[in-house]
Parts: structure tokens; sequence; C-alpha cells
């Protein structure tokens, strides 16, 4: 048997022959934790052994005489099974078989700050007994289990690593002849009488006087029949909840409750509330959460630098984990949150930042235009350039005479004329005789592109001092003809054509270049990470330029999108009209018809949008839904009219098959839901009527009122909302009142989160568990560390960061950001 096995079982008999008050050791027997646990990890002692004994010393001294002597029975039979056990065994069983946890103790009311800490081999590592099944935990049975896996646990870390969604806060006490209506806290007091009655439905009502000396409280609880076994008179009890008021006189219904003698994780505290599922209660939940944090949570070695926790003044990471769950106080809880957000938001940094590095590792052919030949092609546009289009110009100039690839997003509202600058880039580029592409979402986007390059960039005649000649700009798309696209790819190989527009046709395995150096992606969120990369795959570590029409928050740009170079378009060309925004009640409806019916005999056409596609998919008859309303708006409101109708249902070639007859002024009116095409562009259109306008988020109402306002003519947007009462949304109101997209685009941000900014780029940061993509604080300062750190040690090779490094890999590992 090993030393340490030994050492514990001396130990133990010397508590035996004492009686058991925990003075076989100087200041008890949970005293001897670390420096055992350490031995027993040096011998090599398996961990599932190590744990079922750290795990009965740790509650030891919070125990009745009773149940002292049980433990220690318990953990003599542990290393009396384990005797056949040498130091110089191989550890066979680094799983946890089964593991006892610290359980509610009879007397403490708060978590246990100091014991367990971790030994020096977990230093660099986390607990293997980590990754066992929550079936390893007392008292989780098959169903159980199965309950917690629907909130996707399964493991024990999964446990630390679910937070609570709120907080109760029951830590305040007052004296029954002190409580006021509506007052939420604690009371203490004695049962003076009870009683259970049957009350009409086959229902119960359970009803208790409790008494603190200065006076008496009514506590009822319905359909809680087994209460009368519990609160008896004379019963000491904690109680928390609300106070309310019966027939004048001060209640409590329905309160959480717990004896006196027992560790208040319920009551008088602030008290965590989890998510739950059907079959699994808070109090299940939070004692499983309980016996886990106690357990583990000072176990987990700290994966931050000790340099990054000093400067950023963090807490260890086993105190945020107890914290977070059961805070001991406000200020606790928050420098939890402040700790778990800030690890989250740093990984991402990072993150980032290596895969930026990556990238700019790379050698790219530089390009360098003369300024003679840019101003020529800037000056040869029939209009000029704004400010913002002229410093994004100027950025990606520099880019592409750096050596190093571009990666750089140009992000710019609705008509900031981001492809005014993508086709000055691509010029550039084939002004050196290289090639380029241009990949936009749908085909009519695609079309749409096409048709302005051959008007702004496509020379005239010999004399026009345009970038392309006729034949080196072509499209393709999946309907273009197939003597087209041999065409196309013969073009390509030979280098005769310059630039290439088109879907996702471009990078099917036939298209091959014979020189591409630069990627232009249009609307980037719309394509996955397989798709971009199998575009840059067509060439030898092109240059790359995505763009976007959703204006993104500094936050998110910083966060994100950190690994890209950014270009802002915050700036309109001049004389563009500022779309005139307006909201309507559902009985101002008509009103709304008759403004579009005027603007449809001036000639022009109008959107019409729903939330949903079917009112069969609706949960109630209010809301509005695109098939049924469109015959009704041709049958009753418009029937001299011509109504298109577009939505998700439809297949991707009868959706655009639609919107090139409502650009080419077939139909009046377009209803549609919120798959109209971003991009898409019909100047003839000059109304938007959304409907269910409070329904959708800033960010796409903006997006909707795009579609209109691109031509000459001044253009509307008009938002009903569901109801009258839903017209004073905070949304609808600063939809009137800014066009910008951009402050638009922070306030949908504050309001539902980063979900509608994320696309398929980066998948898993609209689920991160604590940090708040809208706190600008904690980002800036993650940031700012992570560059530091990454200045410093950008492989983290030092052995101090190899805990990071691990947590680092494992972060990212689960498929969240790509290299474009």
């Amino acid at each position: 048997m090993s030393t340490a096995l030994e050492k514990i079982k001396k130990f133990l008999k010397l508590e035996v022959e004492r009686g058991f008050d925990n003075r076989a050791v100087v200041g008890g027997l949970d005293k001897i934790i670390p420096a055992w646990e350490q031995e027993a990890n040096r011998e090599g002692v398996p961990p599932s052994i190590i744990q079922q004994i750290c795990s009965r010393l740790a509650q030891y001294p919070t125990l009745s005489l009773e149940q002292r002597e049980q433990i220690v029975q318990e953990i003599l039979q542990i290393a009396d099974n384990t005797s056949n056990f040498t130091p110089d065994s191989p550890n066979t069983s680094p799983e946890v078989d089964k593991i006892d946890y610290p359980q509610l103790s009879p007397t403490k009311n708060r978590l246990p700050t100091n014991h367990l800490r971790p030994s020096s081999r977990e230093e660099t590592s986390k607990p293997a007994g980590l990754d066992a099944s929550l079936k390893v935990l007392p008292g989780i049975g098959p169903k159980n289990a199965k309950n917690l896996e629907k909130l996707g646990l399964h493991r024990l870390e999964d446990l630390l690593y679910f937070f609570p969604r709120r907080y109760d806060d029951f830590s305040k006490m007052k004296p029954i002849n002190q409580l006021n209506f509506g007052d939420e806290l604690s009371v203490a007091g004695t049962v003076l009488k009870s009683q259970l009655r049957e009350i009409k439905g086959n229902r119960t009502l359970f009803e208790a006087v409790i008494s603190d000396g200065t006076g008496s409280l009514r506590v009822s609880w319905f359909n809680q029949p087994w209460l009368d076994k519990n609160i008896r008179p004379g019963v000491q009890v904690v109680l928390s909840g609300k106070v309310d008021m019966y027939l004048g006189r001060l209640c409590m219904n329905n309160p959480e409750w717990e004896l006196v003698d027992q560790e208040h994780l319920h009551t008088n505290r602030i008290v965590p509330v989890y998510p739950l599922t059907a079959g699994l209660t808070q109090k299940v939940l939070r004692r499983i959460m309980y016996q886990t944090v106690t357990f583990w949570a000072t176990r987990i070695a700290d994966f931050l630098p000790d340099e990054i926790r000093s400067a950023g003044n963090l807490l260890p990471l086993s105190n945020a984990l107890r914290q977070i769950h059961f805070p001991d106080n406000h200020t606790n809880l928050h420098a939890a949150r402040q700790r778990l957000a800030f690890d989250e938001i740093f990984l991402i940094q990072l993150g980032v930042l290596r895969q930026k590095q990556s990238w700019q590792n790379r050698a790219a052919r530089i390009f360098h235009v003369s300024d003679d030949w840019l101003t020529t092609q800037i000056n040869r546009l029939p209009f000029q350039l704004t400010n913002a289009q002229q410093r994004a110009v100027h950025e990606i100039r520099t880019d592409l005479s750096s050596g190093r690839p571009m990666n750089r997003l140009l992000q710019g509202d609705v008509g900031s004329g981001k492809t005014v600058v993508a086709a000055l880039a691509i010029a550039m580029v084939t002004a050196s005789g290289s090639q380029a592409a241009l990949m936009a979402p749908t085909s009519i986007l695609a079309e749409q592109h096409y048709r302005s390059f051959q008007k702004f960039f496509v020379r005239a005649d010999p004399d026009d001092p345009a970038p392309f000649a006729p034949g080196e700009v072509r499209l393709l798309v999946g309907d273009t003809p197939e003597r087209e696209k041999q065409e196309v790819r013969q073009g390509l190989l030979s280098g005769e054509i310059k630039l290439l527009i088109g879907t996702h046709a471009l990078i099917e395995d036939p298209i091959e270049f014979q020189h591409l150096q630069l990627a232009v992606i249009d609307e980037q969120h719309r394509f996955g990470v397989a798709q971009r990369s199998a575009l840059r795959a067509k060439g030898d570590n092109p240059h790359l330029l995505v763009m976007t029409a959703t204006p993104i928050p500094r936050s998110l740009a910083l966060t994100i999108y950190g690994d890209l170079d950014l270009s802002v378009m915050d700036e309109m060309p001049a004389g563009r009209q500022p779309i005139e925004t307006h909201i309507f009640t559902p009985l101002e409806r008509e009103r709304a018809y008759s403004f579009i019916r005027s603007q449809i005999r001036q000639g022009y056409q109008a959107f019409i949008i729903y939330p949903l596609v079917d009112q069969e998919l609706s949960q109630t008859e209010d809301t509005l839904a695109a098939v049924q309303e469109q015959q009704r708006l041709q049958s009753e409101i418009f029937p001299d009219l011509k109504i298109g109708l577009l939505h998700g249902r439809m297949r991707p070639e009868e959706k655009e098959h639609v919107m090139r007859q409502f650009r080419d002024k077939q139909y009046h009116i377009l209803v549609s839901t919120s798959v109209i095409e971003v991009g898409v562009d019909v100047p003839n259109a000059t109304v938007m009527l959304i409907e269910g306008a409070n329904r959708f988020g800033l960010a796409q109402l903006h997006q909707f009122r795009g579609r209109v306002g691109r031509g000459n003519a001044k253009s509307y947007c008009i938002l009903i909302p569901d109801d009258e009462d839903a017209a004073e949304n905070e949304r609808l109101s600063a939809m009137v009142e800014t066009n910008d997209g951009f402050v638009l685009a922070e306030r949908d941000l504050q309001q539902r989160g980063p979900g509608e900014f994320l696309g398929t780029r980066q998948a898993g940061f609209a689920d991160l568990r604590i940090a708040n993509l809208t706190d600008i604080h904690t980002i800036e300062k993650a940031r700012n560390l992570a560059q530091q750190l990454f200045e410093k040690d950008p492989q983290l090779s030092d052995p101090r960061y190899q805990p990071l490094l691990e947590k680092l890999n494992a972060f990212w590992g689960e498929g969240r950001g790509d290299i474009s």
C-alpha cells in the first residue's frame, strides 16, 4: 500500500480513538487535504480514489458524530480496497467511479472558500474527472441524467459553466412586524400551527402560521401536500418570497422554505435561478450545482497567466466559478461576471489575432498603381466619390502594395457606394495582367454587379480610359447556357477574361483561373467557411475583400471581425434623399394603401413585407401572413394592379424569377416575407410598407427600408405594428428618428444581442455563456491585454502559457471563426 494511504489510515484510527472529535490533526481533518492530495498524486494513486477520500474529508468538520463515524468507516474501506495498489503500479483507473460530493452542511451558511486547492499536477490542465458522466453524482439516476441532457449537460464540467439565468436576492431579513406589502425578502420563525385541507378541483392547500416573537405571518402553499410532514408546529423555518396581502393581512404565497438547521441554498441569500426543463425543479438542480461547484471549482487550475489576471484586476477562476453560482454578495457576483466574461472575450481576441497573423505571414503579389492612373479612373466616373469612399480606396491600395495578402472587410450602409470601391480595387489588380473574381449570393445580385461594371468600367470606345475592354468582364450563374460556360472556362485559362462575376458557380471544379489575385465576396455573411475557402483556393494566396451592407457595431468589429482590417463607409453619396419613415396604427392601414396607390399612379412601385409566409404557421389569428394577404390585396384592395408574391418556401429559381419580374416592372406591388434580397436594386420602388413591424429587429427593418430610395425619387417607409399598443415600440421610434444604419446597429445590438450580425462566419459567438458583446469596456481591456501578450509570445510557447494555449485551442476547436 502507498505511503499516502497508510498515512490517512493512521490519522483516521487516531480519530476513532478520540471519539470523532476532529482533533486527530491540529485544526481538523480537513486541514490535511492539500498536503495529502499532493503526496497521493505524486505516488500515482488513482484520481478516483483521491477524489472520494478528499470529498469526505472536506465535509467532516460540519457533520454530526454519527455522520463522522460513518465517513471514517467509508474512507478506511476505500483505503483497504486499494490495498493492492503500490506506488509503482500503473494508473489504470483515471475515470471517476462514483464520487460522493460534499453534502449540505447542517450549520454553515456559505460555500467553503479555501479547501481542496489544486495539486501541482493539476496546474497545467483540468482534472481528468471533469470529463466524467453526470451519472457519477450521488442521486443522479437515469431519469435526472436524461433531464439534464436536455439542458445540454453531459459532463461534470458542463455543470460548472451552466450559469444561472438570474438571481433572487433573499439576503435581506426583517422582523415580521416590519414587513411591508411587496417586500421580496426572507423571514425566520417558528411554526405556531399548520393545516392541510382539500379545496375545489381535487386540489390541496397547506397553510401555516409563523411567528418570530414580533408578530405572525400566514403562509400558504397550493398542491404540495407533503409539506404537512415537514412543516409542523414547533419547527423553525426560513421563508423567502414576496409579501402579499389577503383580507387586509400580510401573507406569503408559495414561498421558498428551508429548516433553520439546514444549509441555506434556497433562502436567506442571493439565490441562483437556473434554466429548467420538464421533470427538473430549481431545488433539485440547485443541490446538484452546489455539490459540484463545492467540490470541483477549487480543483480547476486557472488558465490565465498571473500577469494578465493582475493587469485586468480579475478574480481567480475558482473564486469566480463559486461566486457566479452561489454569490456571497452583489460585489462578488459582479466580480465573478467580470472575470468569466473577460475569459470569453480574451479567448476570442487571441484567436482572431492568431488568425490575422496566420494570414499576414503569407506572401502575396505586390500591385502598384500610379497616382495619375488612379486619378484618371476616379475622374471618369459620372459622380464624385465621398470622403469615405476615397479613404477606403486608399486603404485598399496600401494593402495591395504591402506584399501581404489583403484581408479587408468593407462595411457600409445601403447605398454608401461599396461596389464602386470594390470595382476600383479590382481594376488595380487587373491593370497588371492578373485576374479577379466577384462572388455574390444570388444570380440577381450577380447580374446587378455585372450591369454596373458594364456601365461604368468597360470601354465604350477605343479612346475610353475605362479599365476593361469588352469581353474582359464575364458573368457566370447557375442558368448560364453551357456554351457560354465553356467560353468562360477557356477565357479564364487563357487569361483573356480579367474579371469573373457570379454566384457559387465560381467555385465549382471546372472553373480554373490563369492568375487569380483578388477575390471579392459580396454580402459575406451569406457564404459559409468552405465556400470562401474554395474561392481563395482558386488562386495562390489571393488578396481578399469582403463586403457587407449591414453596419457592424464597433464592439463586434473589435471581436468577431478582429482578424480583418476594417474599412467603414459611414457617408452617403451627395444628392441621395433620406427615406421618410412613418409609424401607422393598424386602423390607418387604408391610408397606407391609398398612399401606395398614389405612388403607383405616378409610375412607381411598392414593397409590402409580412412576418409570416402562411397563416397556418401562426399561433395567433392577429398575425398577418404573405400568402393570404397577397390574395386579399389582389382581390379586394388593388384588383386593377398586378401583385407578385415572394417567400422562403419558393425554390431559389422561383424567387429570382419573381424578383426579376418586379425589377422589370411586370408587378406594381411585391408582397414578400423577410427573404427579400439584401442589395437588390429596384430604383423604381419608392414605398416600403412593413406589416407586423414590431416583430422585426432594427437591423432587419433598416435592411428592408434600404430596398427603396435607390433612384432619384423621394421614397417612403411605413411601419404598421400588430396592434395600437405596439406602435409605441422603441425600435419603431428609432427607425423614425434616424436613417443612420450605424446608430441603429448599436441600438439593435443592445436590444436584441449579436445574433443578427453574426451570420455563418462566426458560428458559436451568439452562444457565449456570459460575455456581452455590447460591453465595449471589457472588449477593449481584453483586446489590449491579448495584443500585449501576443506581441511578447505569439505562439504562447512559454511553459507558463501552456494552460492558456490548451484552453484557446479547445475554445476555437468548437468551430468559431475562419480566416476570412
